[in-house]
């Protein structure tokens, strides 16, 4: 066999060997899918860390890679062999693996029942690129320890802030030519296209508009879908498979100059039984800080689909008496 055969023959085996799934503590199921033979992981070290976790029928339930926002957690003690801070000491930075932690294994252990979104699931499975560890320096002191991860870390939050900004006009475009649509733009950056003008009074700052509303992020998950992050339409919700327990849907009151600047600009454009879609830019919509508890990362444009089902106009202010001479 040529040199050349016997080198790539080799790395064959290699690889094949690096993404064999392997049995670890607790019924842990894992996969090495690449290494760079760096220091493992190890307690009090500070991972940062891109996953996505999925459930046994591989439903996405969270991505860093669509939030685009990696995690930053301190690697803990684990609590058992084969949980979460256990399986990460068999990586180090670089590597990408997956592992798969056995639900019924964490139930014993914490002596509390599957959660319910796992009830008919065995595992919970992250597929995890370890971008970066931060460790401890021989004889460092933790004060300056954390000093130098926070001073990192803001780096690091800063570097990614400036790259969403940077990729936020490419999002909108995108949005827009992926959903054909035929838009119009405001001075302010607000996007829109008006499918029914409704009745010729519009709302202004201080009225009440009964709305029905469907709220997408503007960049594609790993499904090639918008996710939905709020609608007032409870079956549009269902079917995407969300479940919101105790959310009130249907057509719901929003004041005029309450909301978002885009939201408040978008329903003063049509008038009762109106619909407009609407791409609003972060900054005119949640900015820097987002809304990460409804799925809106800082700094991420967001489409609306609005129809005006009333207007409730607002009460005239009332005249000032004159003043007493």
């Amino acid at each position: 066999m040529k040199k050349g055969l016997i080198i790539l023959a080799a790395a064959t085996l290699g690889l094949a060997a690096c993404n064999k799934e392997k049995k670890g503590a607790g019924g842990l199921l894992y996969t090495i899918h690449h290494s760079e033979g760096k220091e493992k992981i190890k307690e009090g070290d500070i991972v940062k860390m891109n996953f996505v976790q999925t459930n046994d029928k591989d439903s996405v339930l969270a991505s860093t890679y669509d939030n685009e926002m990696p995690a930053f957690f301190p690697a803990q003690k684990k609590m058992y062999a084969g949980d979460m801070n256990d399986v990460l000491t068999l990586f180090g930075e670089g590597d990408s693996a997956t592992f798969k932690v056995n639900l019924d294994t964490m139930a014993a252990q914490s002596k509390q029942p599957k959660p319910e979104q796992f009830k008919n699931d065995k595992y919970i499975t992250f597929t995890v690129k370890i971008e970066k560890v931060f460790k401890k320096n021989t004889g460092e002191a933790d004060s300056t320890f954390q000093k130098r991860v926070m001073e990192l870390y803001q780096a690091d939050m800063k570097a990614t802030a400036d790259k969403q900004k940077a990729a936020e006009p490419a999002k909108i475009k995108s949005f827009i030519e992926d959903n054909k649509l035929d838009v119009k733009t405001t001075a302010s950056g607000l996007s829109y296209v008006i499918e029914k003008p409704g009745s010729a009074e519009r709302a202004t700052i201080g009225d009440t508009v009964l709305v029905d509303y469907t709220g997408r992020v503007t960049k594609k998950g790993k499904d090639g879908k918008y996710k939905i992050f709020d609608t007032s339409d409870e079956k549009l919700d269902k079917a995407e498979g969300n479940s919101r327990p105790g959310k009130p849907y249907g057509p719901q009151k929003m004041a005029i100059g309450q909301t978002v600047p885009g939201f408040n600009e978008a329903l003063q454009m049509i008038g009762k039984g109106g619909k407009i879609k609407v791409i609003i830019p972060s900054k005119l919509g949640y900015g820097e800080q987002g809304a990460p508890q409804v799925g809106i990362m800082p700094n991420s444009p967001i489409a609306f689909d609005l129809e005006i089902k009333d207007i409730i106009k607002g009460k005239p202010a009332a005249a000032e008496a004159p003043e007493k001479k």
